[in-house]
């Protein structure tokens, strides 16, 4: 005999543990089925970013926003849970074209309604004492946050939990229930439990999900990596990266890319990135990835060459060719909703796209419109 529930959420990791908080918060049954542990996926092997600082003006940008807005109002009593620390990101240039390009980006986000203070090169010193002299600007954004990313999936599916949601993990799902084209459930390898939804959270494995509901959500996994410090007196201060960052989150290419991307921990480690590059599931450690990423970070804090690397770690960003996530209900199979393809903004975008979802599963206007994100556009696109 089946199980049953109002709804199946697919996947345990930061957007599943979202979808589950803001659905049992509007009184619905939640089943929560992970092939895994919990945050066992990508969610392990981030670094917990919040960012607006990263995003162009467009969709994206909108959505964290909001983001942004219901970390600080919906999830403020809970924030201490999983180290939230609104320590905002320091964008900085080291050449004059650079530069040039950080003012006209700052701007463009200015005018799309993101706190942003332009800092010049004599001034960036106040901000992080320990970076590089060799800098000709940078842009200061009070808004980026930062969390621990396991913890906040961990105590989310705790908080959905208390409400009643049910949490199966080691539990693959083999198979959909369907009523013609209409998915009414899934089958897992711990059973199967009937429902009037099933949201697919599966991250880089979504696509795969779909496939089973007889849908194309073509999202695929970019592999990144990570470096982690020995733990060191306070260092740096703020979320620090380098102008081309932006330009690599927006990239499609599949060859490795590097960028530096760091920050320190309450632990006292410092955080060391960041790597793109699409190579299927490889999960091959990549040392050329490491050196350019420790080399950059060099550069960019000279105070680093002599510090030790304790251990590095990678993980699979869901990616999605247009570079926006997939939110919302599936109209070519009734009953599935997805939520995926964030690439490496997953953790900053969980829980807004997880309260939209929510929003117009329930019947609701969402707050922010998912036009943008509907999972059948890929269908459109190649149609034209």
């Amino acid at each position: 005999m089946a199980h049953t529930a109002d709804v199946v959420i697919i996947g345990a990791g930061a957007l599943g543990a979202a979808c589950a908080y803001f659905a049992t918060e509007q009184g619905l049954r939640v089943h929560v089925v992970e092939r895994g542990e919990i945050s066992s996926g990508t969610t392990s092997a981030c670094e917990g970013n919040l960012l607006v600082s990263d995003k162009e003006a467009g969709h994206e940008l909108d959505l964290a926003l909001y983001s942004n807005q219901v970390w600080r109002s919906d999830l403020d009593p809970h924030n201490h849970l999983w180290e939230f620390e609104n320590k905002g990101g320091l964008i900085v240039a080291a050449t004059e074209d650079g530069a040039q390009n950080l003012a006209e980006l700052s701007q463009r986000q200015r005018d799309a309604g993101i706190e942003v203070t332009n800092v010049a090169a004599d001034e960036v010193h106040a901000y992080e004492p320990h970076i590089t002299k060799d800098l000709t600007a940078a842009a200061f954004y009070p808004q980026d946050c930062q969390v621990q990313p396991m913890l906040m999936a961990a105590h989310l599916i705790r908080l959905a939990r208390k409400r009643g949601a049910q949490i199966w993990t080691r539990a693959e799902v083999t198979d959909m229930l369907r009523d013609g084209d209409a998915v009414i459930g899934v089958v897992t390898s711990r059973g199967a439990i009937q429902s009037g939804h099933v949201i697919n959270a599966a991250g880089t494995w979504a696509g795969n999900i779909a496939q089973l509901a007889g849908v194309r959500v073509p999202i695929l996994p970019r592999r990144g990596f990570v470096l982690i410090t020995e733990p060191l007196p306070r260092t740096v201060f703020h979320k620090v990266y380098s102008g081309d960052y932006v330009a690599s989150t927006t990239s499609s290419d599949e060859g490795l890319q590097t960028s530096t991307v760091i920050e320190g921990t309450r632990a006292g480690t410092i955080l060391i990135g960041s790597s793109r590059e699409r190579v299927g599931f490889d999960s091959t450690v990549s040392l050329p990835a490491l050196r350019q990423i420790a080399g950059k970070a060099m550069s960019l804090y000279p105070a680093l060459a002599s510090t030790k690397i304790m251990r590095n770690y990678h993980g699979f960003r869901p990616y999605c060719a247009d570079h926006l996530p997939v939110i919302g209900h599936d109209p070519r199979a009734p009953g599935l909703w997805h939520a995926s393809g964030h690439e490496g903004a997953g953790i900053g975008l969980a829980v807004g796209s997880a309260k939209l979802l929510v929003q117009q599963m329930t019947g609701k206007e969402p707050d922010l419109d998912l036009a943008p994100f509907a999972p059948e556009r890929f269908d459109l696109v190649e149609a034209s």
